[in-house]
Parts: structure tokens; sequence; C-alpha cells
């Protein structure tokens, strides 16, 4: 690693040999290039492992994403611990823009902009409405996702790390204990881009629905330290695997079906009824 820098990116994985490989070559074509990266895996059983290495990065053992990033912290050398998802990709200049205005504006805490790695409209005002929602809110409501959490080394270990008893948005519970000692920012000079995978698998509607509940189960009851709501990690391909099986099953019957219809022409008076 080059000490100039002292940035360490720490990445969360489970089974993400078809994301992994896009954030990692974005890193490879970053203009600032003194930065070392963290894999933490939580027992992969597809190829993220032998990708991160044949990408140089360092890996070890994770589990949820709170336990991954502790374990990534402990690992990491740098001033400044970059906390990303397997599932973004950066530009070019990410990590200089955002290292540059971190210290020149001396910030603790951090995150940006996220954009969707969609053409649809309806995912680009989603996500605009969010951010523009968490900015808003910052000072009463500090609290950003994982997929984007810049931290200093010295801020994360006065707090101890992410709370590994949260089993959901423990992101949002670390920014804001963060923020009782730095406040939240945002920087005004790069952004990151992020998948819609967990719109595609369980419905934008449906998303929106499950984070203004899990919201309210804060803001109520406190954090989630049982698992009340399903949460996906490394998971969000499969069910959409199953789902196309399923699919290709029903188009296959429903050929045999017509097949046995056209060779038989009697049946098809029985099957109208």
């Amino acid at each position: 690693m080059d000490n100039r820098a002292k940035i360490s990116i720490i990445v969360p994985t489970l089974n993400e040999e078809k994301y992994l490989p896009k954030l990692l070559e974005s890193l490879k074509k970053q203009s600032f290039q003194g930065f070392e990266v963290i894999v933490s895996d939580a027992g992969s059983n597809d190829q993220t492992v032998s990708i991160a290495q044949a990408y140089g990065a360092k890996v070890v053992r994770g589990g949820l994403p709170g336990v991954g990033r502790n374990s990534g912290a402990r690992a990491a050398a740098g001033e400044f611990l970059f906390f990303l998802d397997a599932d973004v990709i950066l530009p070019s200049k990410f990590l200089e823009n955002a290292y540059r205005e971190i210290q020149d504006k001396f910030y603790d805490l951090a995150s940006c902009e996220f954009r969707p790695l969609s053409t649809q409209l309806p995912d680009r005002i989603i996500h605009r409405l969010i951010y523009t929602i968490i900015r808003l809110e910052r000072r009463i409501n500090p609290e950003v996702f994982g997929f984007c959490i810049l931290v200093s080394r010295r801020l994360f270990d006065r707090l101890g790390g992410f709370d590994e008893s949260v089993v959901l948005a423990e992101d949002c519970e670390f920014v804001k204990r963060a923020s009782k000692f730095r406040s939240l920012q945002f920087l005004d000079t790069t952004f990151v881009r992020v998948s819609v995978r967990r719109f595609v698998k369980e419905g934008r509607v449906s998303f929106m629905f499950k984070g203004l509940r899990i919201s309210m189960y804060r803001m109520f009851k406190g954090e989630i330290r049982s698992d009340i709501i399903r949460y996906e990690f490394g998971n969000f391909d499969k069910k959409r695997e199953r789902d196309r099986k399923k699919y290709r099953e029903l188009i296959k019957r429903l050929h045999l079906i017509k097949t046995f219809i056209k060779k038989y022409p009697g049946t098809r008076a029985f099957v109208r009824r």
C-alpha cells in the first residue's frame, strides 16, 4: 500500500462473483492509486475469493456486513476507512476527489450522492429522492447506507466499530452513533453508482415499503437485533434464478400441451372447458 494515501477500502462479500469484478475494475482505473482493498468474505461458495485475490485484494474472514466491516477494519492500515458494497462502481476520480475533499474540509464522517446503474427513469427518481431526504435530514436523523461510508480511523476506533449485535440497518446505526462525535457530511465532488438488484428482486414499491417499515421500527422500538424483518445478504440473485427456472418449466409445459393438442385435435374442446 502507498503510505502517502492511507486509504483502506473494505468490502463485505458473500457470493458476489457477478458484481465484485466490476467494482475492482473501477478501482483499478482510479486516477489515485494509493490505497489497499480488503475483502471480508462470509464464506462464498462461488468465485468471489479467487476474483478478489486475482485483483490483489487482501481477503479476510467476514460474516454479516457489520462483522465483515469490523474484520476488514482490523486488517486495515489506512488512516481513512472507505466502506463500500460489492455492487457499486466508482467514477475514475472517486478516490482522488474524495480524499482531497475530506482532507481539505477536515471531515471524519462522510458519504456521497448515489446514482443507480439503470437507465429507467423511476430508478433515477427514487434514488434522487432518497438521497435528497437523507441529506436534508442529516442534522436531525443522520444515516446513510453501507454501500458508501467514509470514516477516519480515529473515529472508527473511538466508536469500537460497527455494533455486531445489530442484524439489520447496522450501517445506519453506526452513522447515527458516529454523528454524536463528528457531524455527517456529504461530498460535493464525487458520487457512486449502485446496483438496482434489490429493486429487481423485491419490486420497487415493496422495497420502499420495507425501508419505511425498518425506519419506523428503529424510530419507535430501537435497533433491530433479531430476524423480525428478513435480511438478504449474498442472496439477491438466487431468487431470480429460481423464478427464471420456474418460468422456463412453465413455458416447457405449455409447449408440451400445445404439441399434444395439435397431435390430438379432439382434445381442444376439452381443454377449452
